[in-house]
């Protein structure tokens, strides 16, 4: 399978979210996770990028999502890999190796 690089987004703020006070802040799962794809998929690259959802960029698709977080109540930090909601909250690691594995990243040995 050949690999397509992935764009991720950790949609979240400077608040933490109220039901995720015992958690890291948005920006801070968003340096680790960063940093922990970085390990596990070396030289295999991905755009990944924190979205602040009280004040997102300009794209329309990430303004509607940051919209949606808001509205829908959602815990975040909220990823998201290609579109698909992969972890809320308290992401985990193995759901977004997974699913980087189903767009043919390679863990390394």
């Amino acid at each position: 399978m050949e690999k397509q690089k992935v764009e991720i987004c950790v949609y979240g703020a400077e608040v933490l979210c109220p039901s995720c006070v015992n958690l890291p802040s948005s920006k801070e799962t968003f340096e680790w996770l960063e940093a922990a794809l970085s390990r596990k998929f070396p030289n295999q690259p991905f755009d990944i990028s924190h979205i602040d959802i009280f004040d997102p960029p300009g794209d329309e698709e990430k303004k509607t999502f940051a919209t949606r977080v808001i509205e829908e109540d959602m815990f975040y930090p909220v990823v998201v890999l290609e579109g698909a909601i992969v972890g809320e909250g308290s992401p985990k690691l193995k759901t977004i190796y997974a699913e980087m594995e189903k767009y043919g990243y390679k863990a390394a040995e």
